[in-house]
Parts: structure tokens; C-alpha cells; sequence
């Protein structure tokens, strides 16, 4: 057995307080990660704040490796706690106001925080793995491993085992506490569910108590080898039995059997604790929920597409069931019609727990939840809020989930295979391996001969038919049914019952190994007078019991692939001699857990890192870790090869404009898993493309384009001599030219790896000025400006830049366009009022009669009437 180790009590915590609360569901289960060296985030332990209250709920982060702690009447998060190096561990989480006790399924390990303190007051290992859970309810903890079929008490302080354990046979199922404290278990090999009653605790915990958990009732529910699914109440339990297609209830004492008949086609699935008096039954596979409520059944659709439905969960009046594959809560009324769709920014699986008056809706992957009243208010919660003590920003939105799988063909089953039967004391034992399901899932296998018809969990597989005579020679057949109907049959051995049969092996013993295989061993059984012929072993998980194989001798090698990695398992042996006689089963062995190395990392991209030389950046989702925790994952790039335990990393010294190929490999115990490969560059010098250019009289523009290398580039603009003029990457002006000069521009880009440039000639446009004089208002002033006269005159043009009368060399008409050339000191001029009193020294070398000098105060030059535009002559 394999449930216990050595307990490592910490310290003992206060005495007992009232403990109120349910369980975590199930999907929360499968989310939270190791709980050893908590961290506050939030409020901290100075403030005793941190216990949970009435309608508070811890809700799990698996990107951040985070709890938060939701107020479900504010719907805020008052206190977060990292978990540091937790990242994807699936654990297991039960939770009351007073204390959180996580499992670990990596490592198996338990550990029990004291929410007032925030301190581990316990830990102890389990083995790991699917197959042992941890139950809460007030100051009870059960420890309940379904594969070994051991229940045992915890005391939630220490840990430690309260008195002896209760035991059913080997693949038990449920074990969650209903309303009234009680502990349900189902046993599949006998048809029934039981309830157990936690013992008192002592009033300390390292006080001695004589005292055990008591098995209080018994039920049948199925016949032997069904499958079962089981959900406590408030005041019981309900129990679906997917072979026989009805759910069962037992309410205080009473048992009801609600036939589902064809309404289970397909396999359905129940939520961990319904609260109130319907029980929802959820058939992903046909989107239907069957919400049955004292023997009455309404059956309803849920929207979309696909079977990612998770359970749904009756709260307030209403049912509601999460599309996992849509990131969408549907709410339904009392008749079946959708009245609240609730979404989110979420990937991946979405959770629904009913705590405290109050229903969490809580997706691991992203970084907010939503919490729901009993009056079907919904509201957003920010798992990441800022306003609590180490707060940051929510990280980026997970991408969209990906659509549904298309529909696969669906035809009735194959026919199951390898049928065999060994003969028993007026019994006989008939296993067999899968029937190809063909599209939909097989809801159960039948059993035909010696006039008797047996159902069996499609998860079973292996029947004991009892009532034969011995001497007697029998044939069996077996096929199995899905939702189109039963598949083929096939024919066993035939077998003769007998009082004569072999002792069973006395012990078994089993060790998963790297490759993925379980080797099972067994001494020889005594064959009392006859050879002992082949051994037959049965593998038993949660739930379940199917063949393994057969040997002649007394070892057998399970093939990798054939048991699920990450799931315990045990075996029982059975020893068939030469004459077809079976003995009973042989004591179970020690529980193992498959393993192999890891899967392929996926979703593996690599991108240049823009603002860094010879870097690229990898990101890639987790890997499947097969059966053993990832301890790290292998990244190669080009030459350079780096072990990492986060799913991204930055690789850098790979040099400029380089293309590399990607791999990423996961590690864990078994050793490296396969490569996913991908390509990717860093980031090269830009390269500068120059498409054109154009000019004013002051100013160029240079047009162009510029291949970044997969960086940021930042471009500027210069010639010979000047400061660089800064712009966009497409087009850059510089200013402050001269008119009519040919410049050479260079372009030059830049990015974390280098630069780029190219270079581009312009010439400036030429500069003109119109020559400008105009009549005054005055008498004498109203002719001034019409033509040239003796004497001074607006637009008088010289050799020289003064106002020589025997250096003149013409007159500009008002409105005259002069091409200006340069610019001079001269002999001040005054326009008066015929151009503005314009008054200075400069004067303005024009092409008029060749290359001569006009006042500046006389000619405004184009694009404002700059002077300091033109060169000096």
C-alpha cells in the first residue's frame, strides 16, 4: 500500500475553530500547484486578515504560479500568495475558512496551510500521481487512494492518521463529502456506495486517539463492474451509472433510480457537489444536460459546438455549464433556455465552484474570473489586482482557444479484442482488451453465455460470471455499444468450472520504468497437482479495472503506451493451469505510476528581439510531462545550447542578419523528450533604399524606403558639414538651404545591429523676388511708382549697390518677377509708404540686364521675404 509515508508534522496550530465551506470542484483540482514556501502578495499576515471569511473563495493562477483570494461580495482580491516554483504542477486544493491542504500530483506530497497564519502546519507524502485524493469538510481530512481502495483520516493539523483506515477492493471512485459530512465512495467491483463518518479529533493534535472513521451505510447502486460516476448532495449522494444509462440518489437513506435510458448515448459526467435538489447530468459528447430533479428529467442543448463541456453545476435556481473550447459560461432557467452567456478573455479550461452563497467561475490561464450572486449578478474580477501589495499589470490575454475538431465518422463499435475466459470454482472469469469505439465513446460492453446476460463499465473490462457447474463446459461472447448501437461479438475460449484450482500468486510487486513500460512480477503460484499454465494480469486504476496481459512465466512486461502516463496504477495476477482452471485473484501489488519522457514541446515560435544584436526570443507552450514533473526544458540555437525551466528565453551572441534553426527538447526524470524545431533571424543592419527627392528654393526632401532587419530603426538626414536632421523612416526635409545649390544627402538608418545609408543629389530651386512699388493715397503720391522718372524711384536697378544715377542700368515695372542670385551691404534705401516702410542696407543681386543690384527694400522675395535665405554675394 501506498497511501502513507512517514508524516513530517511542522507545528501544531491553534485549537480548534468552526470551520465552514465546501470543496474546490474537481477542474480546480487539476489546476493548483505545490504549496510549499508560500509568498503574500496581499494584505499579509501583520493585518490576521488573510483566513478565509464567508464568501471568499481561493482561486488559482497557473501562468503566475499564483492564489488569490476572492471576496465574493465585492468580487475583488484582497490577498494573493505566489507559489514559487510551481508552475504547472497539477495539484489538488480543498479548502474551509480556516485551512487550504494541497496535493501535489508531480510529487505527491500534501501540505497543510493554517489560512489565519499563513504558515505550513504539515506535510506528507503520497505517491504520485491520478489516482489518491485529499476530501475537507470542517475539522475532517480524508486521504482516499482509489487505486489501493484505502480510506484514511487525517488530522488536518498534523497530518497525521486518525486510527485505522477503511478499506474497500482495489479501483474505488468519488470521495468528497456531501452537506451532512459525510465521505462518499463508490465501488464498482461490488455496484455499491458507502458513506463514512469522520472520528472525533483529539482536543490537541499530539494527543493519542484509539478512535477510527466509520463505514455508517451501504447501498446498492449498480450491478457489479458498472461504471460510476458520483456527485454528493446536500443530504446524500447521486451515483450515474454510465453502463446501465440512470442516475441513481441515495437522500437520506432512500434510494431512487431515474432511468436516462437513450438519453445516454454517450457517456455523461456529473459535477464533484451539487448543491440544491436538481442534479445535472452533462453529456459532452451530444451537448445535451439531462437535469433531473426527484425522478423528474428536463433535457436541453447547450449552444455551439464540440464536447469540451465541463459538468454542469445547479446554483440559484439556474444550471450553468462551461464551454471550455469557446471560453464560454452558458446559464440556463428552469425550462432549458439559455438567459446569461458569460464570457471572458480566457484560454483553456474554465472552473465552477458553488462556495459561500456564491458561484466562482475561475479560467487558470488567464488573468481574470468572475463571480456570480444568488441573484445571477455577474461580475469581472481582477486576479492580478494592482491595488494589493505586489500587484502588477495583467499579463497579455491568452490567445483565442483553437476551433473545435471536425466531427469524426461515427459507426457502431469493433468488435473487442483478445476475449478470453479461465474457469473458477463454479465460476469463470471472462477479460478482454478495447473495442475500437469508431467515432463515439463506448458506453459499456455485454456479456453473453451460460444463459446469462452481464453488463460492464466500458472501463472495466473484465467480469467474473458466478452460478456455473463445475464440470460443465462454457462458451462466452462479448461485444460492446456506443451511440450508433452494439458492435460485433466475439467468441472466448471455452472453460470448464472445477473445484479444482491453483493457489493465487502470494504477492505481486510492480516498478514503472523510463521507457514507458511496467514490469509486474509475481513468485510462482502452487498449481496443487496440475501445471500452472499462464498468468493473467489485471491492471487497476481509480475507477477501473482491464486486463494487462498474460505470461507463462512470472513476469510481465506492459508495453509503453498501453497504461496512461501520469495515472497510478496496481495489479492483481491470477494463475490459470493446464486444464483451464483459474485461482482467485492474488493480494494487490504496491502502486506505480507509467512514465516516459516528455512530449513535444508545441506551439514553439522564435522572433527577433528588435533592441538587441544577435538575440532572438523563444516561447513555446508546455510540453506533456508523461507520467514524471518537467524539470526543465533543452534550448538550442546555432551553437549555443542552454537549459531553462521557464517555457520562454532569449538567446543572444548568434551575430547579425543570421538565420538560425530553433530546437526545444523537455527533460524530466525519463530524460529528453522529441524536438520541436522552428526558425527564426536576428536582427541584420537596415538597408536604405532612396526612391526619390524634390527641392524649394530652401528646403530638400529626400524620399525612401528602409528594410529594418527586423529591428526599430530610426533614420536621419544630413549633408557635409551640418547637424543631422531627424524623421521618419520614409521621407525627411531638411530646411535652411540655399536657393539654386546643389547639395549630396546622405540617408542614414539605424537599429540595435548597425546602420545603412544611402546618399541622393538635389539641386535647390532658384529664389525670385517680384519687384514692388505701390502708389501712396496722397496727391503726389499717386503717380510715384508708375514708370521711371529723374531723380529717386521705387525698382531702380544699379551696377553697384548704391544709388548711383550714372550706375543705373534700368527700372523694374511693378509686379516684375527677378530671379534673385545673392545678397550685399549697400547704401541704405527707404521704401516710405510704397512698400511698407521697408528700410535696410541689403541689397539684392538680380539677373536683369545681366547680373546687377536692386534695393531689398524694392523687391519681396517669394516664400516670405527672407533676406538671410540668399547667400552673401
Amino acid at each position: 500500500m501506498a497511501i502513507m509515508d512517514e508524516v513530517d508534522p511542522a507545528r501544531a496550530t491553534r485549537s480548534r475553530s468552526r470551520l465552514r465551506g465546501g470543496l474546490v470542484t474537481v477542474a480546480t483540482v487539476l489546476a493548483l500547484l505545490a504549496a510549499m514556501g508560500l509568498t503574500v502578495l496581499g494584505l499579509g499576515s501583520a493585518d490576521n486578515a488573510v483566513a478565509s471569511y464567508d464568501a471568499s473563495s481561493w482561486l488559482w493562477s497557473a501562468t503566475r504560479s499564483e492564489l488569490a483570494r476572492v471576496n465574493g461580495v465585492t468580487a475583488r482580491v484582497d490577498t494573493r500568495m505566489e507559489v514559487p516554483a510551481a508552475r504547472r504542477h497539477p495539484m489538488q486544493v480543498v479548502q474551509t475558512d480556516r485551512m487550504l491542504v494541497l496535493r501535489d500530483l508531480h510529487t505527491g506530497q500534501i501540505s497543510a496551510l493554517d489560512l489565519a497564519t499563513l504558515q505550513i502546519t504539515a506535510t506528507t507524502p503520497t505517491t504520485p500521481g491520478l489516482g489518491v485524493s485529499v476530501a475537507l469538510h470542517e475539522d475532517a481530512a480524508f486521504v482516499v487512494d482509489a487505486v489501493q481502495g484505502v480510506v484514511r483520516q487525517l488530522d488536518p493539523r498534523s497530518l497525521a492518521p486518525v486510527g485505522e483506515p477503511v478499506r474497500y477492493p482495489p479501483g474505488i471512485t468519488g470521495g468528497t463529502f456531501d452537506g451532512k459530512g459525510r465521505l462518499w465512495i463508490a465501488v464498482p467491483a461490488e455496484g455499491t456506495v458507502s458513506a463514512i463518518t469522520a472520528a472525533r479529533l483529539p482536543a490537541s493534535a499530539a494527543a493519542d486517539a484509539s478512535v477510527s472513521p466509520s463505514k455508517v451505510e451501504t447501498h446498492d447502486v449498480a450491478e457489479p463492474s458498472h461504471e460510476l460516476v458520483v456527485s454528493t448532495l446536500d443530504d446524500g449522494v447521486a451515483v450515474l451509472d454510465r453502463t446501465a444509462g440512470s442516475l441513481v440518489t441515495v437522500v437520506r437513506g432512500e434510494t431512487r433510480r431515474t432511468p436516462l435510458g437513450e438519453q445516454l448515448a454517450r457517456p455523461g459526467t456529473l459535477p464533484t457537489r451539487t448543491s440544491g435538489p436538481v442534479v445535472p447530468v452533462t453529456v459532452p459528447g451530444e451537448r445535451q444536460v439531462h437535469a433531473v430533479t426527484e425522478g423528474e428529467v428536463r433535457s436541453f442543448t447547450v449552444p455551439g459546438e464540440g464536447d469540451r463541456l465541463g459538468a454542469a453545476v445547479a446554483w440559484a435556481g439556474r444550471i450553468y455549464c462551461a464551454d471550455d473550447a469557446a471560453g464560454v459560461v452558458y446559464a440556463f432557467d428552469a425550462t432549458g433556455q439559455v438567459v446569461d452567456t458569460i464570457r471572458g478573455r480566457w484560454g483553456g479550461p474554465l472552473e465552477l465552484e458553488v462556495r459561500e452563497n456564491h458561484l466562482f467561475i475561475n479560467a487558470p490561464n488567464a488573468a481574470t474570473a468572475r463571480v456570480v450572486n444568488d441573484r445571477h449578478e455577474v461580475r469581472e474580477v481582477d486576479k492580478y489586482a494592482n491595488d494589493v501589495l505586489g500587484g502588477d499589470p495583467p499579463e497579455e490575454a491568452p490567445p483565442p482557444p483553437p476551433p473545435p475538431p471536425k466531427k469524426p465518422q461515427v459507426s457502431k463499435p469493433g468488435a473487442p479484442r483478445s476475449v478470453t475466459a479461465s474457469a473458477g470454482d463454479a465460476q469463470a472469469r471472462v477479460s478482454w482488451r478495447p473495442a475500437a469505439p469508431n467515432g463515439a465513446e463506448i458506453t459499456r460492453y455485454v456479456v453473453e453465455g451460460a444463459g446469462q446476460r452481464l453488463e460492464v463499465g466500458a472501463n472495466q473490462r473484465s467480469v467474473q460470471v458466478k452460478e456455473l457447474t463445475n464440470g460443465e463446459t462454457y462458451t462466452f461472447s462479448v461485444h460492446a455499444v456506443n451511440a450508433k448501437g452494439a458492435g460485433p461479438s466475439r467468441k472466448s475460449n471455452p472453460v470448464t468450472p472445477t473445484a479444482e484450482v491453483p493457489d493465487p500468486p502470494t504477492s505481486v510487486s510492480a516498478q514503472a520504468r523510463p521507457d514507458g513500460t511496467v514490469v509486474v512480477k509475481w513468485p510462482e503460484a502452487n498449481g496443487q497437482g496440475n501445471k500452472i499454465a499462464r498468468y493473467a494480469v489485471t491492471a487497476t486504476s481509480a475507477g477501473a479495472n482491464a486486463p494487462a496481459g498474460e505470461s507463462e512465466g512470472t513476469e510481465l512486461v506492459i508495453e509503453a503506451g498501453e497504461l496512461e502516463y501520469g495515472t497510478q496504477y496496481a495489479f492483481t495476477v491470477v494463475a490459470v493451469d493446464d486444464k483451464g482452471a483459474a485461482s482467485e485473484s492474488s493480494p494487490v501489488s504496491d502502486t506505480v505510476v507509467p512514465f516516459t519522457v516528455p512530449g513535444e514541446p508545441v506551439e514553439l515560435t522564435a522572433s527577433t528581439v528588435a533592441d538587441r544584436p544577435g538575440t532572438v526570443a523563444v516561447q513555446w507552450a508546455p510540453a506533456e510531462a508523461n507520467g514524471r514533473p518537467i524539470t526543465g526544458y533543452l534550448v538550442e540555437v546555432g551553437d549555443k545550447r542552454t537549459e531553462v525551466t521557464d517555457t520562454r528565453t532569449r538567446v543572444e551572441g548568434l551575430g547579425d542578419g543570421q538565420n538560425v534553426t530553433v530546437r526545444v527538447r523537455a527533460v524530466n526524470e525519463a530524460g529528453e523528450g522529441p524536438q520541436a524545431t522552428t526558425t527564426a533571424r536576428t536582427v541584420a543592419p537596415p538597408r536604405v533604399t532612396v526612391t526619390g527627392s524634390s527641392a524649394t528654393a530652401t528646403s530638400a526632401t529626400v524620399a525612401f524606403t528602409v528594410d529594418a532587419g527586423g529591428g526599430q530603426a530610426t533614420c536621419t538626414l544630413t549633408r557635409s558639414g551640418e547637424p543631422a536632421v531627424s524623421g521618419p523612416c520614409s521621407r525627411i526635409t531638411m530646411d535652411g538651404l540655399t536657393p539654386g545649390t546643389r547639395y549630396t544627402f546622405t540617408v542614414t538608418a539605424t537599429n540595435a545591429a548597425g546602420s545603412g545609408t544611402a546618399t541622393r543629389a538635389q539641386q535647390t530651386d532658384a529664389l525670385y523676388g517680384i519687384a514692388t512699388c505701390v502708389n501712396g493715397s496722397e496727391p503726389e503720391q499717386r503717380t510715384y511708382c508708375d514708370r521711371d522718372r529723374d531723380g529717386r524711384n521705387g525698382n531702380e536697378i544699379f551696377s553697384v549697390p548704391r544709388q548711383d544715377n550714372d550706375r543705373q542700368v534700368g527700372w523694374a515695372k511693378p509686379g516684375t518677377r527677378l530671379k534673385a542670385l545673392c545678397r550685399v551691404r549697400g547704401e541704405e534705401v527707404y521704401a516710405y509708404v510704397y512698400n511698407d516702410d521697408k528700410r535696410s542696407t541689403w541689397w539684392v543681386r538680380v539677373e536683369y540686364s545681366g547680373r546687377n543690384y536692386i534695393p531689398w527694400v524694392w523687391l519681396n522675395l517669394e516664400g516670405g521675404d527672407k533676406i538671410n535665405v540668399l547667400p552673401t554675394c
